[in-house]
């Protein structure tokens, strides 16, 4: 498999996963335009072999495919490697978009949308692949979690875990601002760096970060929720007993 190291810059490789041509073309035009190297897939098993042969920097993948969905192929990529993905989907359905965020899913748009919107969406995810600035690159430690800016790795006691690019984003951002309550705007517009946009990707986000960094993520203490503000990272937490 060919890898190349994420890349924000002109020149990513981004994968485009839609079986209706006509959005595959104009999305693939619109990012040919901004400067990314595209490939196009018209299904799930010709996404995965495209993959295979030039691992993608990151992929627009539409969760209605033929035969495997949008899920599915998110899945099988994910346990390949990590790879950012951004979900696109006709259904107006929370739910389903939830469940793409659920599975893995970076960011998600809602068809129809606006290709300048996505190209957009687009440069903000892989922007946060970007290794730090050798200012902001130092360990940050908390709550028996250390989290590597520049490496981009976590632990948890010593142990690696496994994140998306945006639970390792919210991640590291709680630990730089401990103790503080953020509201769910506030997180999307400081992590995401969205001015609006839907707040149950927070939510959700959230939800994941916890089954990955709280002993009990059905009483978390790291990540405790705030009623009526939001969400507040807890540096004491993660020793002692319950």
């Amino acid at each position: 498999m060919e890898q190349r190291p994420p890349n924000a810059e002109a020149g990513a490789r981004v994968l485009v996963v839609d079986d209706d041509p006509t959005v595959a073309e104009i999305v693939t035009g619109y990012l040919d335009r901004a400067g990314y190297v595209v490939d196009r897939a018209g299904d799930g098993p010709d996404a995965l072999a495209r993959a295979a042969a030039h691992w993608p920097d990151l992929v627009v993948l539409d969760l209605m495919l033929p035969g495997m969905d949008g899920l599915e192929v998110c899945r099988r990529m994910r346990g390949q490697g990590p790879v950012p993905v951004i979900m696109l989907t006709a259904r107006g359905d929370e739910d389903d978009r939830i469940l793409g965020l659920e599975v893995g899913a970076d960011d998600y748009v809602t068809k129809p949308f606006s290709p300048r919107e996505l190209v957009l969406r687009v440069e903000s995810v892989l922007r946060r692949t970007r290794p730090a600035p050798a200012a902001a690159s130092g360990l940050l430690r908390a709550a028996g979690l250390t989290v590597d800016p520049a490496a981009r790795r976590a632990t948890k006691h010593g142990a690696e875990l496994a994140l998306t690019i945006r639970e390792f984003d919210l991640l590291a951002f709680f630990l730089r601002h401990p103790g503080k309550a953020f509201a769910r705007e506030e997180l999307m517009r400081e992590v995401w760096g969205w001015d609006f946009g839907d707040l149950s990707t927070v939510t959700v986000h959230v939800r994941r970060l916890r089954g990955k960094v709280e002993d009990d993520p059905a009483r978390p203490r790291i990540v405790q929720t705030v009623w009526g503000v939001g969400y507040r990272f807890d540096p004491a937490a993660g020793f002692g007993e319950e």
